[in-house]
């Protein structure tokens, strides 16, 4: 728990005029991607509990299901005129928000030049889904990094280093291949690797190994893909070819699953979020460890997760009050907090200097990994029309995850599709 004498340290400059933000007495809705249940909401809720005790505002959280159902929600909830002031949605969705004229920009919300200083403080990577149009769009909040779990048991076991994880491709399909295990029929009981390819995730597995080729998926106005450079098609033929050399199952991997196969023995590496590290540490019954994903020549990642976005349908005291509970979240001791109950990487390096974080990490070094791989790490592919174009790009990684399409034809169609969706929005 976060002790008030904690709280009532931070300062004073983290709320814009907390006594104006406290005559208003209002009550904030606040969309969040999680289902109701579980520790994070219970976390979360003590957060909101602790800003009201300081400021007065009420901020009252909507838990709306996933990243897509919330969005869903949030904006049938604006549409309907009563939607909520501010919201958690993927950093990614910044293009597709924009198109629907529903958000305020920071500058509208009331980001002054000492804010914009503010701003200036997150890690680079986490504002790479943040900037259009020269203007900030949102606040990093629940930030993750795409990593390598892997079973340090399964890697004595196959005769690797369990303190050596792979750093290329090749090596991580060697990896794989060894760690694989067979029954006395041929059935495999334990599978090397597993990366999610299902709907929602794939893009974000495939922007990560883009980026471990160094190639980048689109241009920053979200107008424009990439998807059939030689660079693409060899990032999918990697993910293919781990299937082909016995080092990965055949077909599509689900996200949901990914934890639990790891968790029973079932898969010796997945890839998943910094923001399942905790689910781990609590439930691992053996020693594991996590690294950045190895890339094509050394470890290059993608950033993932969700910003706090501001809507237009909130007055000017309430953008105040919205932007205000932003900073509160982001306040060091809060933001260490957070990373340390659920794994998320604290969006700010001043989080890192908190004596409760080092002490932490001093004790699980494992929960500083991921931020060591920011500097190699690109924001998620972001564009316009984004679920659209999502849904290209998943279909056609599963078609040749599946054996349907090489991934040559694949990307060739991805990328006709995208520039389908995407024309009406490039400039003559």
């Amino acid at each position: 728990m976060i002790r008030r004498r904690t709280l009532l340290a931070a300062s004073a400059a983290s709320l814009a005029a907390p006594a104006v933000v406290r005559a208003q007495a209002m009550k904030l809705s606040f969309y969040y991607p999680i289902a109701v249940g579980g520790p994070i909401p219970a976390i979360f809720d003590g957060y909101c509990k602790e800003f009201q005790a300081k400021t007065g505002v009420e901020v009252a959280p909507v838990y709306a299901g996933n990243y897509g159902e919330t969005l869903t929600k949030a904006v049938t909830a604006i549409k309907g005129g009563n939607g909520p002031h501010l919201a958690v949605l993927l950093a990614a969705e910044m293009h597709s928000l924009q198109d629907l004229d529903i958000l305020a920009s920071l500058p509208d919300v009331g980001l002054d030049a000492e804010g914009e200083k503010w701003m200036a403080g997150f890690y680079p990577a986490f504002l790479a889904n943040s900037r259009a149009d020269g203007k900030l769009w949102s606040v990093p909040f629940q930030r993750s990094t795409s990593v390598m779990y892997y079973n340090k048991s399964a890697f004595a076991e196959a005769g690797l280093d369990p303190e050596k994880f792979p750093r290329t491709w090749a090596e991580l399909q060697a990896a794989a291949v060894k760690l694989t295990r067979k029954d006395a029929a041929g059935r495999v009981t334990r599978w090397g690797v597993k990366m999610a390819a299902d709907t929602g995730n794939a893009q974000w597995t495939f922007g990560g190994l883009a980026n471990q080729v160094m190639h980048q998926l689109m241009n920053e106005a979200g107008t424009e893909t990439y998807f059939n450079h030689p660079k693409a098609i060899e990032a999918l033929a990697f993910w293919r070819g781990l299937a082909s050399a016995g080092a990965a199952p055949e077909g599509v991997s689900n996200w949901g699953q990914l934890s639990p196969d790891f968790l029973e023995g079932n898969a010796a590496i997945i890839q998943h979020t910094t923001g399942n590290l905790t689910n781990l540490k609590t439930n691992a019954k053996f020693p594991f460890g996590i690294a950045g994903l190895p890339g094509k020549d050394g470890p290059r990642t993608v950033v993932g997760g969700g910003n706090i976005y501001f809507f237009k349908n909130a007055n000017a005291a309430e953008r105040k009050a919205a932007l205000a509970f932003a900073r509160f979240l982001a306040e060091p001791e809060r933001a260490a907090n957070w990373s340390m109950r659920t794994g998320y990487i604290a969006t700010r390096p001043e989080a890192y200097e908190t004596k409760v974080l080092k002490d932490y990490i001093a004790g699980f070094p494992a929960a500083d990994v991921a931020r060591g791989f920011l500097p190699v790490a690109v924001g998620e592919l972001s564009t316009f029309e984004n679920q659209k174009v999502y849904a290209a790009l998943t279909n056609n990684v599963q078609a040749c995850l599946n054996g349907a399409k090489t991934p040559a034809q694949a990307m060739a169609d991805t990328q006709a599709e995208a520039d389908r969706i995407l024309k009406p929005y490039k400039k003559a």
